[in-house]
């Protein structure tokens, strides 16, 4: 016997079409303060986010960034999402904190619009592109801080950026 939520839920997806790639790309290493991040676009409209996105999303990190960088468990590393998405426009703050948490603030607005509002994290976790991002980020951290035979090296993990399309 069929489920019959299955089927609703089948029929949802299907109206959402089919998948359609987006380029991530890594942009640049921005120090912000004390901070040292990395930042990444993911776009629907061409190959980076709106510049006025990004622009704003830096604007805003020394704002966001828990101060100070370094002290309380925080080592002063992170990345930005900045995301023009096919209805919103989504701006991820992330860092390392205590060694092994990453810490997020995420920021929605409407599409196009720079002026994002905060979100709880428990309303959105991300979707896919960001995720994507977002497990790289956890691997690179996992294998140049964590486990990294020879010690943490921050630096290799700054190093290490991810520019494809999924």
């Amino acid at each position: 016997m069929t489920d019959p939520q299955l089927g609703s839920i089948n029929d949802s997806l299907r109206r959402a079409g089919p998948h359609l790639a987006r380029p991530i790309r890594f942009v640049r290493c921005e120090q912000i303060g004390d901070w040292r991040i990395k930042l990444y676009t993911i776009a629907t409209h061409g190959e980076v986010a709106h510049p006025e996105l990004v622009d704003q999303m830096l604007r805003r990190a020394p704002a966001i960034f828990p101060q100070p960088a370094h002290g309380d468990s925080r080592h002063g590393i992170g990345f930005l999402i900045a995301h023009d998405a096919m209805t919103a426009s989504f701006a991820l703050y992330s860092w390392w904190q205590a060694f092994n948490e990453l810490h997020q603030r995420v920021y929605v607005g409407p599409k196009g619009d720079a002026r994002a509002t905060p979100q709880l994290a428990s309303e959105i976790a991300g979707c896919v592109w960001e995720l994507e991002v977002i497990d790289f980020e956890r691997r690179a951290w996992l294998t140049d801080v964590l486990a990294n035979p020879a010690g943490p090296d921050v630096d290799l993990y700054l190093s290490r950026r991810l520019t494809t399309e999924i």
